[in-house]
């Protein structure tokens, strides 16, 4: 297929996702007909339809010879949500309600940011653990985690895969008290993008997160990769302070994760 060709695929790709996503079209009524649909975008119908064929792999579209196209129930907007002022109870929660897949698990010297971040001394082993997120089947996240070895080594390589790593940690002792978290935007390397489902290069969210105990000992690293299509993080601000230096602060914070298709 050819660069240009590929590219208005995409285009039309996009749009009609964030179409469903935004509950454009009617779920009784199903999407306009192929060549409305056509002469909208300024495509050819095999374009459209490779589109459309993208749209139905990831679930989201039935296509039905001889009746139209239509919405499934995946294609209906359904966010989960992760109030901030509670965040730590509300990942184990949403690690309950979610399907997590176990890539990578072993242990090995920790790179030099994970060190620091964690308080660890040069080159001391910790369990890294690399692992995806997915609701409905769609994957939202990629995850490496790094815990010290003497953590990691109070559950196996089969418990990470069944439960969330907050109730593993609580298991065995260790309270989580405080986080420092930075978020930033990233591109995705081929093996992200793999797993994501996104083309190499896609931008995503970054975040960094560094979990403590109450002592201030360093517990949990992790380093996320989020698809932008499927998680946001919204704030809410109020003006605060007196009328000739009124300023907006943080009230409330929240992270709301596969907004569009849940």
């Amino acid at each position: 297929m050819a660069g240009p060709e590929l590219s208005k695929t995409r285009q039309v790709y996009l749009a009609l996702r964030d179409r469903i996503a935004r509950g454009v079209f009617a779920r009784d009524g199903g999407l306009p007909g192929e060549q409305t649909l056509a002469v909208e975008f300024g495509v050819s119908r095999v374009t459209l339809r490779r589109a459309l064929a993208a749209l139905e792999d990831e679930g989201l579209i039935c296509r039905r010879r001889g009746a139209g196209t239509f919405l499934t129930e995946r294609g209906r907007p359904g966010p989960i949500r992760v109030d901030m002022a509670d965040f730590m109870s509300q990942l184990v929660a949403m690690g309950q309600t979610t399907e997590v897949k176990l890539l990578e698990f072993g242990y090995a010297p920790a790179l030099p940011e994970v060190s620091e971040a964690l308080g660890l001394p040069d080159g001391a082993l910790v369990q890294r653990s690399v692992r995806t997120r997915r609701i409905a089947r769609a994957p939202f996240s990629y995850l490496i985690t790094c815990v010290p070895e003497s953590i990691g080594r109070t559950f196996t390589r089969k418990e990470l895969a069944a439960q969330p790593l907050l109730t593993l940690l609580e298991r065995a002792g260790v309270a989580a008290d405080h986080a420092t978290q930075d978020i930033s935007a990233e591109l995705a390397t081929p093996e992200v993008a793999r797993v994501l489902g996104v083309e190499v290069g896609s931008p995503l969210i970054a975040m960094v997160r560094t979990v403590f105990d109450d002592s201030g000992r360093g517990i949990e690293h992790l380093r996320a990769f989020y698809r932008p299509d499927r998680y946001s993080v919204r704030m809410t601000m109020v003006r605060r302070g007196q009328p000739s230096d009124r300023r907006w602060e943080p009230v409330r914070q929240r992270v709301m994760v596969l907004e569009d298709l849940a």
